[in-house]
């Protein structure tokens, strides 16, 4: 039996990442000196889970790694189930500058964009 031991690649879960997400992630690791935007869902929030945004410099063997210009997201394979199909987006506008994850699978979400329901 021979098992695949290759890394995952973005499109095995059909996780995105936008153009100025990238730009973004690129900037804030370059100012703080580390490698990786870690992306994670845990339990909580007001709609259920939440999301979970963390700089690492390290990427654990079962992470699933999103590139794009030079940004490199880490998911931890738990969370990819809960993220697959979704776009992870830099947007600024005039209430506020902030990422966000418009994800397909949530069925409702907090006013604030950070706790879903699936």
């Amino acid at each position: 039996m021979t098992v695949d031991t290759a890394p995952q690649t973005a499109t095995d879960a059909s996780i995105s990442l936008s153009e100025s997400a990238a730009a973004q992630i690129n900037e804030i690791m370059k100012a703080q000196g580390r490698k990786f935007l870690r992306i994670s869902v845990e339990g909580g929030g007001c709609s259920g889970f939440s999301y979970k945004f963390d700089m690492d410099d390290e990427a654990a063997e079962d992470d699933l790694k999103i590139e794009r210009d030079g940004a490199t997201v880490l998911i931890d394979s738990m969370s990819v189930e809960f993220l697959a199909g979704s776009v992870i987006d830099y947007v600024d506008e005039l209430i506020g500058a902030s990422f966000q994850i418009k994800n397909p699978n949530a069925v409702a979400a907090c006013g604030c964009g950070t706790s879903f329901s699936i």
